[in-house]
């Protein structure tokens, strides 16, 4: 099955580049309200899947235990800047554990989500830790994970470690798509396991994560902290100039998104009571932010001044390097057809 343009770059007059993609929005009943393309094809859901795997986090007690609050649970959830608060609050959720940034298994890398920190520690003549990989909030919330549920975090990261087993299980009984050791899994970029499931699973997960229906009273509890503490605090979600973050600073608890790598994104819905999953074909994640702002304005009924704060991430406009406006990014036909 092939994909429909989803998504077209316009310079000028000409419609320059197109993005393919599919996309699956689902209620919290397993209902589809919208299927686009082809939403049954594996895909890793990458980063877009992370309040999935923190949901284990919040159930242990480990928020109780190691006193972490909203800034803490929506780093668990973050693909983040790097800055120096995210880098801070990972250091203090393991710190509070009794670890430090040693136990992290992500790796370095300089922050390459937004220039400033990598340019702050350039200039402070630093070289970047494992604190400011994108993923060390996640990471952190797998150390706290393991030592609340009485296990050594080394080697949290295997495919086999309890750890990943309660992350393995969190995502099988979410999306009620079966995890075993006989699943299709990649390696992520911060370095740990990333089962393949499909876009129509996926969305079904975050249905049940806005609504709780289908996932027991405990769970719907956990999904709702976390819910709750990323509205608080979206800043540490991804960060100063990021799409997750500006889109939920606007929006607040009406939506939690979260972007994934190669052009993978989902959001929970609570008003509405739904779950959304896109996947571009390209990886292109400027793509997926429109789909995903389009889907928004449509299914969510927002006051004028919201839906007007929408508008820019609709249709982004390009600007070359001395600031002249020259095209811009929207929806396709097909998209908006479909989703109005």
């Amino acid at each position: 099955m092939t994909n429909p343009v989803l998504v077209e770059v316009v310079r000028g007059n000409l419609v320059e580049s197109v993005h393919s993609g599919a996309l699956h929005v689902v209620d919290g009943d397993g209902k589809t309200v919208l299927s686009i393309g082809d939403v049954d094809r594996l895909i890793y859901p990458r980063s877009a899947i992370k309040a999935l795997q923190a949901l284990p986090l919040v159930e242990s007690g480990a928020p109780e235990r190691f006193g972490l609050g909203d800034a803490e649970l929506a780093i668990a959830c973050a693909s983040h800047n790097g800055e120096e608060s995210h880098a801070a609050t990972a250091k203090g959720m393991l710190e509070s554990a009794g670890h430090s940034e040693a136990t992290l298994e992500c790796g370095p890398h300089w922050p390459n989500l937004w220039i400033e920190p990598a340019l702050e520690l350039a200039r402070a003549h630093k070289a970047p830790s494992q604190l400011h990989n994108n993923c060390s909030g996640k990471h952190a919330g797998f150390v706290c994970l393991a030592c609340a549920t009485g296990h050594d975090p080394q080697g949290y990261i295997s495919p086999t470690h309890p750890v990943q087993r309660f992350v393995a299980q969190s995502i099988s009984d979410m999306t009620d798509f079966r995890i075993d050791q006989d699943s299709v899994y990649g390696i992520d970029g911060c370095s740990a396991p990333n089962w393949a499931l499909p876009l129509r699973a996926l969305a079904l997960g975050f249905a049940r994560f806005a609504t709780g229906h289908g996932v027991g009273p405990e769970r719907a509890e956990a999904a709702a902290r976390l819910r709750q503490a990323v509205a608080a605090r979206p800043d540490m979600v991804a960060g100063t100039k990021r799409f997750d973050t500006e889109v939920m600073r606007l929006l607040g608890a009406r939506a939690f998104i979260k972007v994934g790598a190669e052009g993978v994104y989902c959001a929970s819905l609570p008003e509405p009571g739904l779950g959304v999953a896109i996947k571009i074909d390209d990886g292109a994640t400027r793509a997926a932010e429109v789909v995903m702002a389009e889907i928004l304005a449509r299914f969510l009924n927002l006051p004028e001044a919201m839906s007007a704060g929408l508008e820019r991430f609709q249709k982004p406009e390009i600007a070359n390097w001395r600031g002249t406006r020259t095209g811009f990014i929207r929806a396709s036909g097909a998209l908006l057809t479909n989703a109005r």
